[in-house]
């Protein structure tokens, strides 16, 4: 056993044994040793994008995930732990318009490097699982499940409304809009309308939004909140506004209906105005007349389609001229068109309450717009000057300025009005879901291709399934000017399949989250050809334990729960929800550093560069470049990020003091789910600690090597409480690995060798016995967080050829008769406060234990004549009140 501990060596030699026994291939219905099916679990961490580089939070995830496996294992299960690649999207071609060089090149060279520094990790992944989402034996089963979905009508293409750069001539996903224009070309970002494919989410909305209150008992609750949230559901009234107003061919515009949906029905006698989408036809209609609000309407279709950007965007609005009638009244309601209205959200409509709703509030103030009062909350004032909370209460509220509806509250209300509106063939109570049909159609190259072939004679003409996949041209290098797709002959030319005549592909590709819908079972299915997943998906599926970002918690897990939906009513999958168990771990932080130049451009350095003063308490006072010895200024901890320059490069990490470090820092530094803060000094922290582990397990090599197994009746005291210790710390140990508390499972082991390195034994055979009976169960217990050293010392101690490889080494089992003590220490409060501590029999009885706690020297001294209680809670404390 060499002196010193080199991680280099360690590793690559603990690597070298995993790779030639091929630990970690999965096989389904495994046995253990008697010949008994081992319970399965499937542990499986979100697919990383390859950018070129594993960052820290990869790190941190995979780690996570590989000492649940190795964990697992020990227990008697049957593990999988796979991995792949997120390799379609807009940052492949991003690169290739900065490099000119395919996207294919650029992914393909960037698989390959992250793919060797996480087996540097040493991660426990079954590489012949391993899927890359741009493959096509991957991306025809995408091609194929669309083409099924569009068969069943869940797929269906109609009109939606994009980010459009007029310069770049594309469409922008909405992350590449910012402040309204083009992230590459500056130009203002117009709303358009053109033909896309949509999937029927809203279908699965209600059984989505069903199954985060009853089948994801799992998850984080403040994920399943988003989760519903997202889903939106609202039950409200939709109705219609009469109106007159009719096109140029005399026919009333949409049947001379305005439609609004509202969950605020109770508040429809303050109607005072109704908006209108720029895009609605009452707004087109008027502008027809209009060259005011032509050019206000063209002014509204540039910008962003983002939600969240249409929320805090400044309201504005202009009339059109236009009145509709209100349903109930009679009265003559004014038609506006607001920027903040979106045509693809019900009806492309709302109805304006200002004296009732913060946003038509807003508006009307604006606007000098009629504010109406139809709510009342007794012992409130209301007035008009300014916005109160409790205007919007419906809990409280009754209705006043009514009429008939007068006295009534919310629900009373809604009902009434709903009844009155149906009767007159104008209204109905109605559920809606903030939830939109999922828009899958994206104008760029680098993608799935949509399998679709348009013919001037037939149409849009389905690719038939005997020509699957429909493949993507590597070759392609994006420029900025489209679709590169639109220029390629080879790939655009087709015969359509149904009359033969000359055609054209659909160049438009999936949406990436196509891709990361359903990567995971195509884990357990790996190098199916005939099926998307076969039978060997429902082995493993579905999956025990998801791992990832909180920054997924909603779209990529909405999605992949719909697909899992539709994957089961097409009878593929046996399940419901694709994961039993989501843990979201937390962010990596680190500090930031920066200059700042006159125009207030800011220029970010890697901590790395900085050099920094420290106060008498050692807290950072100053920071320098190291190139220049300048001043930088500190900007604070942020997490790791490119555009901050605050990463640490695992791999340098790795090359200074070993995988081992590194994973140990990771899980020792903070609960997986909540953030980490990086620290240089916690590193070496973790490395000195691996150094002791070394340096201690090799002082008692040659006690190990001639043990023998541990006799009870042969145990000295100094024996018993060494054991004691150990199992108590394994006890917790245990307890902490079930939970996922990765951290404190790295402090009992930080205990458990302070506890070996601090026994006074002397030089039995009871003394060796005991002491390799700890090691062994120190080093299984540190194992799942750093596996080379402990492998590594597994085999130079011995342990091998009694417990076989420590790979599947039996979990080390609480020995009931170790924690057994004769005597046991209670702690002693004095009216609620500690004043020491007294041992007693571990039989003694309420009178001895009351007696020995007040013959305590220090508690006498806070305990003057009989005590008016002693309160004792058995096994813990004696609290006496005196």
């Amino acid at each position: 056993m060499q002196e010193k501990y080199i991680p280099a060596e360690v590793e690559k030699s603990a690597q070298a044994h995993w790779q030639a026994v091929d630990a970690y291939r999965a096989v389904e219905n495994a046995k253990d040793k008697a010949g008994k099916d081992k319970p399965k679990f499937y542990a499986c961490s979100m697919l990383p994008y390859p950018s070129g580089k594993l960052h820290m939070g990869h790190v941190r995830n995979y780690t996570i995930n590989d000492v649940m496996y190795r964990y697992l294992r020990m227990n008697g299960y049957n593990v999988l732990m796979p991995m792949g690649w997120d390799a379609f999207g807009m940052p492949a071609e991003n690169a290739a318009m900065a490099n000119g060089v395919p996207p294919a090149q650029w992914t393909y060279s960037n698989i390959e490097y992250m793919k060797t520094q996480m087996q540097a990790m040493g991660l426990a992944i079954d590489w012949s699982r391993e899927m890359t989402a741009c493959r096509p034996e991957y991306y025809k089963w995408n091609q194929w499940m669309f083409l099924k979905m569009l068969e069943k009508g869940i797929i269906y293409k109609k009109t939606g409304t994009v980010n459009w750069d007029p310069i770049d001539q594309t469409v922008l996903a909405n992350e590449q809009v910012i402040d309204g224009r083009g992230w590459r070309s500056g130009a203002l970002i117009e709303k358009r309308e053109i033909p896309m494919y949509y999937a029927r989410i809203t279908d699965y909305a209600e059984e989505l939004l069903d199954h985060v209150d009853n089948k994801l008992p799992g998850w984080p609750e403040r994920v399943r909140i988003m989760q519903s949230n997202w889903i939106g559901k609202s039950t409200g009234v939709r109705f219609a506004f009469p109106h007159e107003i009719r096109n140029h061919a005399g026919e009333p515009i949409n049947d001379g209906k305005l439609w609004v949906f509202t969950t605020r029905a109770d508040t429809i006698m303050g109607v005072t105005f109704c908006a209108v989408a720029p895009e609605h036809a009452l707004a087109a209609h008027a502008a027809q007349s209009n060259p005011q609000l032509a050019a206000f309407i063209a002014e509204c279709k540039q910008g962003s389609v983002i939600e969240a950007d249409m929320a805090t965007m400044e309201k504005k609005g202009m009339p059109t001229g236009l009145f509709v009638t209100h349903p109930l009244t009679g009265a003559q309601v004014e038609v506006w068109v607001g920027n903040y209205v979106l045509i693809t959200y019900g009806d492309g409509a709302v109805m304006g309450v200002p004296a009732h709703d913060e946003r038509d509030f807003a508006f009307a103030k604006k606007y000098g717009l009629p504010i109406r009062q139809v709510i009342d909350v007794e012992g409130k004032a209301y007035s008009t000057d300014a916005w109160q909370e409790w205007y919007a209460d419906k809990e409280n509220g009754r209705c006043i300025a009514s009429g008939k509806y007068d006295g009534l509250s919310y629900q009373a209300a809604v009902d009434a009005i709903a009844a009155d509106l149906a009767a007159q063939g104008l209204g109905e109570k109605k559920i809606t879901y903030r939830l939109r049909d999922w828009g899958i159609s994206r104008q760029r190259y680098w993608g799935t291709p949509i399998p679709i072939i348009h013919c001037e004679s037939c149409g849009d003409v389905p690719v038939p399934e005997k020509d699957l996949p429909v493949v993507l041209p590597e070759d392609c290098v994006p420029d900025g000017s489209g679709n590169p797709l639109n220029k390629h002959e080879a790939f655009l030319k087709v015969d359509c399949p149904c009359c033969g005549k000359p055609a054209r592909r659909e160049t438009d590709t999936m949406d990436t989250f196509v891709d990361s819908s359903w990567y995971y079972m195509r884990y357990c299915s790996p190098g199916s050809s005939d099926a998307m997943v076969d039978a060997r998906n429902d082995y493993w599926m579905p999956m025990d334990q998801y791992i990832g970002g909180i920054e997924h918690a909603v779209l990529h897990l909405l999605y992949a729960r719909f697909w899992t939906k539709v994957m089961r009513d097409f009878g593929l999958v046996k399940f419901d929800e694709p994961f039993v168990n989501l843990l979201t771990q937390g962010m990596v932080l680190n500090e930031t550093y920066y200059r700042e130049d006159e125009a207030g451009k800011k220029t970010w350095f890697n901590p790395a560069d900085v050099e920094l003063t420290f106060d008498d308490k050692g807290r950072p006072v100053s920071a320098v470049l190291k190139t220049d010895g300048k001043p930088v200024m500190i900007g604070g901890t942020e997490k790791m990020s490119k555009s901050k320059n605050n990463g640490i490069d695992p791999q340098a990490q790795i090359d200074q003091y070993g995988a081992d470090t590194a994973r140990l820092f990771t899980m020792f530094a903070s609960p997986p789910e909540q953030t980490l803060e990086w620290s240089g000094a916690g590193v070496e922290g973790a490395n000195r600690f691996l150094r002791r582990v070394w340096t201690y397990a090799q002082a008692q090599s040659a006690k190990v090597a001639g043990a023998g197994a541990t006799n009870a009746a042969e145990l000295s005291e100094s024996h018993k409480t060494l054991r004691r210790e150990i199992h108590k710390i394994l006890q917790q140990a245990d307890h902490d690995f079930k939970r996922i508390q990765y951290n404190t499972v790295v402090s009992a082991c930080m205990k458990m060798l302070n506890t070996l390195e601090g026994a006074k034994l002397d030089e039995s055979a009871a003394s060796a016995a005991v002491i390799t009976e700890g090691l062994s169960i120190f080093l299984r217990v540190l194992y799942p967080v750093a596996p080379h050293i402990t492998h590594v010392l597994w085999q130079e101690l011995g342990y091998a050829a009694q417990f076989g490889d420590i790979l599947d080494a039996p979990w080390p089992q609480v020995d009931a008769g170790a924690l057994e003590q004769a005597e046991i220490e209670l702690m002693v409060q004095v009216n609620g406060k500690l004043r020491g501590s007294v041992k007693v029999p571990k039989e003694a009885d309420k009178a001895a234990i009351e007696a020995a706690a007040l013959a305590n020297e220090n508690v006498q001294k806070f305990v003057t004549g009989a005590p008016k209680k002693v309160i004792i809670v058995p096994g813990k404390l004696v609290n006496i009140v005196a």
